[in-house]
């Protein structure tokens, strides 16, 4: 049988977060779309919360696999699935329970027999399960190659990690040969010091589980385009000592209609071209009270016109702020149909956490980047964008991450309408065609499924 008529069974485990799935979830439409099938793995809430598939894929080719969560924790919430339903402090016990799920998923692949298995970060005990099975697998890294560099090597040939404490994480590695601003500030190394970097006594690490998937994973693929970031990947490469395999930038595909819209697309037709502010931290951020304030205080100082998406109801706006901005700012408390807000000519600036998602999708239609990280890999986002002058950092205190309102304001400003910002607008626009080029996506996703192909299980019998 000629390669390209080969058919792939891939199955698709996700880390239990809004941010790893839909990621997963765009790789799988793209495939799929080329005719191969996908086993989907995850848990029965969070498929039911995931946006719907096109028409176009009929669910022969996307079947989604429920693995009911193992109770293992009575202090757990029981109809908790993903991040987005527990507090910061018991995403460590949602891993725990994640990890559970190694048996229900190894009898899944033992009966359903994939040619692959691509797994994410929180699941380091995949590589062993899929060897034991005989299934090639692949860690398919949401994170893109500055940020998984960051991590650390795993080939005996380079020297290992030695950092041991908080502020060894503010500046490059050492295994970075080439200038680069890409660390941790302190404040964000602190935000994210137990659950990534050392664990606990009934926790393992991220940075234990992303080393562990990394060296024991035949294939490193990763969100991440050559055009972008070449000397990333390359390092990847060097450090692992193993194929590291771009899939491209992934932007969302999804256009779900919203009730919304209708009025939103009113209020933005009647602003300026390029003069809105949007303002999200995306599914996972949750900004404190104190922050909520002051981002707040610094919008309605900056006179500009705003989109604000705040999806919660646990903190409160400043006394008499939607009366005193009026019809200058929308204040959405539900979910907003981003793609159609970035798409529209009046959006000049996202205000975004640096959630690599918001940013392909900022970038896809060109939009200048503000941005005020919250957790996770979004200081490393920030300083690549940074560095690049793609994204524009809003000031804070080094060491607690504190920012004034005048600061808010002013970064605003700078970014959507000073000359000083007009690299920012500029940079925006020039990756436009990059982020949002469709083509060249599907050809990252086409030489990554004839890699598979190449590598699947039982190959030299099917080619």
């Amino acid at each position: 049988m000629d390669s390209s008529d080969q058919k792939l069974h891939i199955a698709m485990f996700p880390w239990l977060a809004f941010g790893h799935m839909i990621p997963y979830l765009e790789l799988a439409k793209l495939i799929a779309q080329e005719g191969h099938q996908i086993s989907f793995i995850s848990t029965p809430r969070n498929i039911e919360r995931l946006p719907q598939l096109p028409p176009i894929l009929s669910s022969s080719l996307i079947t989604f696999v429920k693995l009911p969560l193992p109770r293992v924790d009575d202090d757990f919430p029981e109809a908790a699935e993903a991040t987005t339903d527990v507090s910061q402090n018991k995403v460590m016990k949602l891993k725990k329970v994640y990890d559970a799920l190694q048996q229900p998923l190894t009898h899944f692949l033992e009966s359903s027999n994939p040619d692959w298995l691509l797994f994410d970060f929180a699941a380091y005990w995949a590589p062993t399960t899929a060897r034991n099975l005989g299934i090639p697998c692949a860690f398919f890294s949401i994170f893109i190659g500055a940020c998984l560099a960051f991590v650390g090597p795993t080939s005996p040939e380079i020297s290992p990690d030695d950092r041991k404490n908080p502020e060894d994480y503010t500046v490059p590695p050492k295994w970075v040969p080439f200038p680069s601003n890409v660390a941790f500030h302190l404040f964000e190394v602190h935000r994210v010091y137990l659950d990534t970097i050392t664990g606990d006594e009934s926790n393992v690490s991220d940075i234990y589980r992303f080393m562990e998937g990394m060296r024991g994973c035949d294939v490193i693929a990763i969100r991440d385009c050559m055009e972008f970031d070449p000397e990333w990947l390359r390092l990847l490469q060097d450090i692992h000592r193993k194929p590291v395999l771009p899939v491209g930038q992934l932007p969302t595909t999804n256009h779900e209609e919203n009730d919304r819209w209708g009025s939103m697309s009113e209020w933005l037709d009647r602003q300026p071209k390029a003069s809105v502010v949007y303002v999200a931290f995306g599914s996972e951020a949750m900004p404190s009270q104190e922050e909520i304030t002051t981002i707040a205080l610094g919008l309605e100082l900056s006179e500009l016109p705003f989109i604000w998406v705040l999806r919660t109801n646990v903190v409160k706006l400043p006394q008499g702020f939607e009366e005193r901005i009026g019809g200058r700012g929308l204040v959405c408390r539900s979910w907003a149909p981003q793609l159609k807000i970035l798409g529209h000519d009046s959006v000049g600036v996202f205000l975004s956490h640096s959630g690599w998602s918001s940013v392909v999708e900022a970038l896809s239609f060109g939009r200048a980047l503000v941005l005020l990280t919250m957790s996770n890999d979004q200081g490393l986002n920030a300083r690549l964008l940074e560095e690049r002058k793609i994204g524009y950092c809003i000031p804070r205190d080094e060491e607690d991450g504190s920012f004034t309102s005048d600061s808010v304001a002013e970064s605003l400003k700078l970014v959507i309408e000073m000359e000083e910002g007009k690299i920012y607008r500029d940079k925006a626009k020039e990756l436009k065609p990059l982020f949002g080029d469709r083509k060249k996506q599907d050809t990252y996703v086409h030489n990554f499924l004839e890699y598979l192909k190449a590598h699947a299980r039982n190959a030299s019998k099917k080619v």
